[in-house]
Parts: C-alpha cells; sequence; structure tokens
C-alpha cells in the first residue's frame, strides 16, 4: 500500500518540474512582433515621414507628379489644395495628400537607363 503513495508523490514531482516557464510560452510572440516591426511597421513609418516632409517642402514652380500620374508643375498651394499647371492654361486642383513625388526623380532615372 505505501508503494502506491510513493509512486504517485514521485510522480506529481516529475509533473512539476516538466511544467513550462510562463515567460517561455510568450517568447515566440515576442519574436515575431519584433520581426514585424522591423520587416513592416518601421519601414512604413519612415516612408510616411519621407512623404510628409515632402509635401511639406512644396513650394510654387516645383514640378511634382501625383499618385494617377499626371505630371504639372505647381501655380498655386493651399493647406489642403494644390493647382497644377498641366499645360497651358490647364489648370487641375488635386489634394495635397494624393501628390505622389518630385517629377525630376522620374527623369533622373529615364536618363541613368541610357
Amino acid at each position: 500500500m505505501m508503494e502506491f503513495f510513493v509512486s504517485s508523490a514521485f510522480a506529481q514531482e516529475a509533473a512539476s518540474k516538466a511544467a513550462p516557464n510562463p515567460m517561455m510560452s510568450l517568447l515566440p510572440f515576442v519574436i515575431i512582433f519584433i520581426i514585424f516591426y522591423f520587416l513592416m511597421i518601421r519601414p512604413q513609418k519612415r516612408k510616411l515621414q519621407e512623404e510628409q516632409a515632402l509635401l511639406s517642402s512644396l513650394s510654387k514652380g516645383d514640378e511634382i507628379f501625383t499618385k494617377s500620374g499626371i505630371i504639372g508643375t505647381i501655380s498655386g498651394i493651399t493647406d489642403k489644395i494644390v493647382t497644377l499647371e498641366v499645360s497651358e492654361g490647364v489648370k487641375l486642383k488635386i489634394l495635397r495628400g494624393q501628390i505622389g513625388g518630385n517629377a525630376k526623380k522620374i527623369f533622373e532615372k529615364e536618363e541613368k537607363k541610357k
């Protein structure tokens, strides 16, 4: 009869030693978050900061392109709206957030390819 209690005591001791540390069970989630941060969140944050810097540095006379592919020269600018002169006498009003970048970058890339 005594052997029955002793063997169950050893079984309980072995089970308590085999229980994983709760911190170790969170480790995979922490590692996945770190990977997501460096591969997705950080580059997207950097890109957003670059876009905000571009939008704040716009001035009248800059040649830009829109996200829809229109190239023009800024003839007027406000906090939310930019007036583009696409051709002589043709002006378009677009939202400031729809500006894709400086058009000079597009033409520089084409010249480098030749």
